[in-house]
């Protein structure tokens, strides 16, 4: 049996030319940088396209694509980005230039986590501020540390702001710095959920005393006291839980406990106890699990991101920030093209057809244009003996 392919417009929805055209215009409008000779800036910014777009390095790049600067010529005009706050700053704004709509002036659900690249060796007196611990992984325990606030909506998923966490930086202000990023959105929080790793009295306390509703989930501890004794009984239900700090004092938080049954996931059987600290979510507490579940999208975000990361091995902090965020951009430039460009109204809502326009469409989009700008080398010449 055959079926008829689908009826598609006369016209195009999108181009490659103006998918490059779009990201170009958002790099030169929020990451200004002058050059020397005879290269112009978009000349940079299409080799760091290039480069992000096949998820190679910025030195290959140089060496496969004619007409370009040498790898040496980029990195020196790379290194002119040496301030970390204002490089932050345009990126956060370049990551906001991008949004469909409906994101801004509008109340939201919000994901804030971390983001953590292996770092291997010492670092310099540059470098160290900037390498964050935690738990060992990839065989170090020293890692470039990212927070980013998500947002958490149908088809419209965007990273709103990134921050580069500096050793020593508390929990609280790297939210306060999240939040501080997406002010002039005007956007406000509906609910904002956050990784267990922020379980503790400050935070509590401090988003509490903002009133801000969030959903975070509870630490279980201790062997028949503290947070473990809340896990008893064969039915969910809510209960406040006072949680105590020998540094920061104590804090009383309403609290939620989650019983499920296993049923055999993961070869595992009988009762599960889930502990959130739930605060003024419009949510109901018998669903506080399934809507947390919708948090890990942020987690998606970050493997998603891999497919438009530069490679690289320098360990110039304000370099890795710029590397980290530029794969944001692309992805919620992805999702910007596919909102206002590769759908239609209908009633109901806006249809989305993500599966014509992939990211990895997206960008072989840019990569090909480049690669009219700039051919690919095709051979290969030996020196001359003298």
């Amino acid at each position: 049996m055959t079926t008829c392919p689908p009826l598609v417009s006369p016209t195009p929805a999108l181009t490659d030319e103006v998918t490059l055209t779009a990201a170009l215009e958002c790099l030169k409008t929020h990451l200004p940088i002058t050059m020397q000779g005879d290269y112009q800036p978009e000349t940079l910014y299409e080799v760091l396209l290039w480069a992000a777009s096949h998820h190679d390095s910025i030195e290959h790049a140089a060496q496969h694509l004619t007409g370009v600067p040498t790898g040496n010529d980029l990195r020196y005009h790379l290194d002119k980005f040496k301030e970390m706050a204002t490089l932050e700053q345009q990126l956060n704004r370049a990551l906001q230039s991008h949004l469909p709509s409906g994101i801004a002036n509008h109340r939201h659900r919000l994901a804030i986590d971390l983001h953590l690249l292996p770092y291997y060796g010492r670092p310099s007196e540059a470098e160290a501020p900037y390498i964050y611990r935690s738990e060992a992984k990839a065989g170090t325990t020293s890692f470039f540390a990212y927070a980013t606030v998500y947002v958490i909506r149908t088809h419209q998923r965007v990273t709103l702001a990134i921050h580069a966490v500096q050793r020593g930086e508390t929990a609280v202000a790297i939210i306060t710095r999240l939040l501080d990023a997406i002010t002039p959105l005007t956007v406000k929080v509906r609910d904002l959920y956050l990784d267990r790793g922020f379980y503790s009295v400050p935070v509590l306390r401090w988003l509490m005393a903002l009133r801000l509703p969030f959903t975070m989930p509870a630490i279980i501890r201790g062997k028949t006291g503290g947070t473990r004794a809340l896990c008893e009984g064969r039915r969910s239900y809510q209960t406040s839980y006072t949680l105590h700090s020998s540094v920061h004092g104590s804090v009383t938080c309403p609290m939620v406990v989650i019983c499920r049954y296993r049923k055999g996931d993961h070869g595992k059987h009988g009762i599960e106890y889930l502990l959130y600290v739930v605060y003024r979510s419009p949510v109901a507490w018998s669903q506080v699990h399934h809507h947390y579940r919708y948090r890990f999208g942020i987690e998606a975000s970050y493997r998603i991101k891999n497919h438009a990361r530069i490679r690289s091995t320098t360990k110039n902090p304000v370099l890795r920030l710029l590397y980290v965020a530029l794969a944001f951009i692309l992805v919620n430039l992805w999702i910007y093209l596919l909102w206002e460009k590769v759908s239609a109204i209908r009633r109901g809502g806006r249809q989305v057809f993500q599966e014509r326009f992939p990211l990895k469409t997206m960008l072989s989009f840019i990569r090909q244009v480049i690669e009219q700008h700039f051919p690919l080398v095709r051979a290969v010449y030996l020196p001359v003996p003298s």
